[in-house]
């Protein structure tokens, strides 16, 4: 009788084991970042799976039995094995982190093109956004400016307009109108009560430090540091209430306002958009896959201005 019991259960293990089915799948998260050591829980076993470089690996399950998918730091996920053959993709959401503050990514996939155009906004409007990625997040929308444009139109209940110039330039276009709106306020502000800024205290989200550095680099500049600054972190967002502080021509700062939000919106739209396409076709790999690395460079080159003023700047004034 126990040999007949074993020979049941060997079978039974024997018939599961076969039972399993084979599918290539891809992890990810919510940011497209390609995931590895993946465990997976199935039929009452537990397995790790190891990723190439883009997230893609084999995995075994049963047909008949819940696939539990775990990684640390992520929410877990129950699917099936038709599921998976179905979307041969899995996108596991990681856990809220501070430093998701600084991802682009994160604020195209939470809160999309009515996020983004609020950030834009509050970078000068609100005075709190020089921390915010502005540049690098303009380069990821020209990268998805098709997802946030359809994202626009069905929020008009419309259909999406299929035109890749069109997309490009309505996406400018709102993108611009926040920036330019978010400077005016900055100058408007400056003008009503800029000058008692000078005597604030350093708060969290305030540094008096910078107002003084964005004075001399408008004192230095002119008119034109409405339009350098734009591109450049931190400066941008105390400028324009310098322009008011020291009553800059209203006509004057609305033209070089315009001019130099298009230009800083334009390039980086474009940049993003474009670089995606001209990568894809000459190398064969998807810009979006290596965001963490652009928006590395984004920001170097965009604050390496500002900490060459910091460092250098003030051994010039010593020497001098």
């Amino acid at each position: 009788m126990k040999r007949f019991l074993g020979f049941v259960v060997s079978f039974v293990c024997t018939a599961t084991v076969f039972a399993q089915e084979q599918v290539s799948v891809q992890f990810v998260n919510q940011y497209e970042d390609a995931l590895s050591n993946i465990r997976v829980s199935n039929a009452g076993k537990d397995s790790t799976y190891t990723t190439d470089e883009k997230g893609f690996t084999v995995i075994s399950v049963t047909p008949t039995d819940p696939v539990n998918i775990h990684l640390d730091g992520y929410t877990a996920v129950t699917t099936t094995l038709a599921d998976i053959q179905s979307k041969s993709k899995i996108t596991l959401h990681k856990n809220f982190a501070w430093k998701d503050l600084l991802n682009p990514m994160f604020y195209i996939i939470n809160g999309g093109l009515w996020l983004l155009l609020f950030i834009v906004f509050a970078e000068t409007g609100l005075f709190v956004g020089f921390f915010l990625p502005g540049d690098s997040l303009l380069f990821v929308a020209g990268i998805y400016s098709s997802d946030l444009m359809n994202e626009f139109y069905k929020s008009l209940g419309i259909e999406a307009i299929q035109n890749e110039w069109i997309d490009l330039f309505l996406l400018v276009g709102l993108i611009s109108f926040m920036g330019i709106i978010g400077n005016t306020v900055g100058y408007w502000f400056g003008r009503k009560i800029g000058p008692a800024m000078f005597t604030w205290r350093d708060r969290f989200l305030f540094k008096k430090k910078y107002l003084h550095d964005a004075h001399d680099f408008f004192e230095k500049h002119g008119g034109g540091a409405i339009v350098f600054a734009r591109f450049l972190p931190i400066i941008r967002t105390f400028a324009p209430i310098v322009a008011g502080i020291v009553n800059m021509d209203k006509k004057k700062f609305a033209f070089y306002n315009i001019v130099g939000c298009f230009a800083w919106v334009i390039s980086m739209i474009f940049a993003g958009h474009f670089l995606q396409i001209w990568v894809r076709k000459q190398f064969g790999f998807e810009l979006r896959d290596h965001l963490e690395a652009i928006v590395i460079i984004i920001v170097l080159v965009t604050t390496l201005p500002v900490f060459w003023k910091l460092f250098f700047g003030k051994k010039s004034s010593k020497a001098s």
